[in-house]
């Protein structure tokens, strides 16, 4: 009888902290799922702008829906922002410390920015969190094997028209 009080208390924080425990495992507010379903169809015909505003849009509908977060990540990687990309991926991993998925995305931003030995630490989380043989690791691994592309850079030449005289 005396442990009838500790056990309720112990049984009521245990109940509390599993509730945290799935409350991102929540279905996303019927509006903001329509306009994921929207991004992702504009992202698959090569329309990133029209991504970016789907998914912004339902961010603004259903803001504390994360997975949103990492759809607008992989829009700015499309759009070549790797940089915004690395803020949605941060932002994700603030609200989840163990997003997998927003682990392995920062470290292919990073990797595509330049910074693979920043990279190579999102690796090293990834292989204590889940082990070598998870799908986010060896997507990383991958990555970071690869290495960043290379940066093309082109100098046009334009020629003045034919008859342009300069004036002073």
């Amino acid at each position: 009888m005396r442990f009838a009080p500790a056990a309720a208390a112990l049984s009521l924080a245990l109940a509390a902290t599993s509730s945290v425990g799935w409350a991102d495992q929540r279905a996303p507010a019927q509006r903001a799922a329509v306009l994921i379903a929207e991004g992702e169809a504009a992202l698959a015909q090569n329309d990133v702008q029209g991504a970016i505003d789907a998914y912004e849009a339902a961010l603004a509908v259903d803001p504390g829906y994360t997975p949103i977060l990492l759809h607008l990540a992989e829009a700015a990687r499309a759009d070549q922002l790797q940089g915004k990309a690395i803020r949605y991926y941060r932002e994700a991993l603030d609200r989840d410390p163990r997003n997998l998925a927003a682990l392995a995305g920062e470290g292919e931003a990073m990797v595509e920015k330049g910074a693979v030995e920043k990279a190579k630490g999102n690796l090293a989380k990834l292989q204590s969190m889940c082990g070598q043989s998870c799908a986010e690791t060896e997507q990383l691994s991958a990555s970071i094997a690869a290495g960043p592309p290379k940066r093309v850079q082109t100098a046009e030449v334009v020629l003045p028209e034919d008859g342009a005289t300069q004036q002073n």
